[in-house]
């Protein structure tokens, strides 16, 4: 991933905050995925114009004890992999031209 990191949720998807954990269907072929706490909150956060560094800094960090460079290091993956489900959109410019976010039921 480049430098500067920007992720946005898919439209392609629906969402929901089960306690911790938010459940995300993937709308083309009904694939579940479970996202832990961590996951979650990059998630959450995924709004394409903040970048992912901050979100883990702001969002992660302060959240759970873990070290920025850890987090980022662990966020990476985990953006890598949702965005290649297409959960995700990553791009290292910043996503402000979304097409309308999916709605998050809480």
């Amino acid at each position: 991933m480049s430098e500067k990191c920007y992720v946005a949720r898919s439209t392609k998807i629906a969402a929901r905050m089960m306690g911790d954990e938010m459940m995300i269907m993937l709308a083309p072929d009904s694939t579940l995925f479970t996202l832990n706490e961590v996951a979650s909150a990059i998630f959450n956060a995924a709004d394409g114009t903040t970048p992912l560094e901050v979100i883990v800094r702001e969002r992660v960090c302060a959240e759970f004890d873990v070290e920025l460079e850890v987090a980022l290091k662990d966020a990476q993956q985990v953006v890598k992999e949702l965005a290649g489900h297409g959960v995700l959109l990553v791009s290292d410019e910043p996503i402000t031209k979304p097409r309308a976010f999916a709605q998050v039921a809480r």
